[in-house]
């Protein structure tokens, strides 16, 4: 979901490196909201996608994203699709489409876009991107030119992101 809305120059951005496999993931989403909630349009929240591959359907779950992005609903898909990390190591890819049809997008269309394959562009530039900043595993946060991984613990992290944004907002009023 990179381009998950217009560029803004003047507004700060969070890259949230995310895996939607990824328990870790699920529990930064307070986090993110939290964020959301506290800067809304004057901070923009990019989810970028760094499948890993010990989690088997994390590849399909980020096309699965971006064709919610597609469809208008991303981040709402997004959190759905967290919200069922359990369930989709068990069930795999139907999952991903019965969480579609369950949000009332078309779940068809998701079913067709997992097999043709059309997000997969933006799902391997979000990675290659990803490993060439350093990013090893998620969520993995990069806010005014720092990377902060999550991975190992979240622990303080949505602080040190605050004050990082702060500081940047700061600098555009000065």
């Amino acid at each position: 979901m990179s381009d998950s809305s217009p560029a803004r120059p003047s507004v700060p951005v969070l890259d949230v490196w995310c895996e939607l496999q990824c328990p870790d993931c699920r529990t930064a989403l307070d986090d993110v909201r939290a964020l959301r909630a506290r800067y809304g349009d004057r901070l923009e929240v990019r989810l970028r996608h760094f499948p890993l591959e010990k989690h088997k359907h994390s590849f399909a779950a980020a096309q699965a994203a971006e064709e919610a992005l597609v469809q208008g609903r991303g981040w709402e898909y997004v959190e759905a699709v967290l919200a069922r990390v359990a369930e989709l190591d068990r069930a795999g890819e139907s999952v991903l489409v019965g969480t579609a049809r369950e949000l009332g997008l078309d779940a068809e269309e998701f079913d067709t876009a997992l097999i043709d394959g059309r997000h997969i562009l933006v799902v391997d530039a979000d990675h290659a991107e990803g490993k060439a900043i350093g990013v090893t595993g998620t969520p993995t946060y990069v806010v005014g030119g720092e990377r902060l991984d999550g991975g190992k613990s979240q622990e303080g992290l949505r602080e040190r992101i605050e004050g990082i944004v702060d500081r940047l907002l700061a600098g555009q009023e000065g």
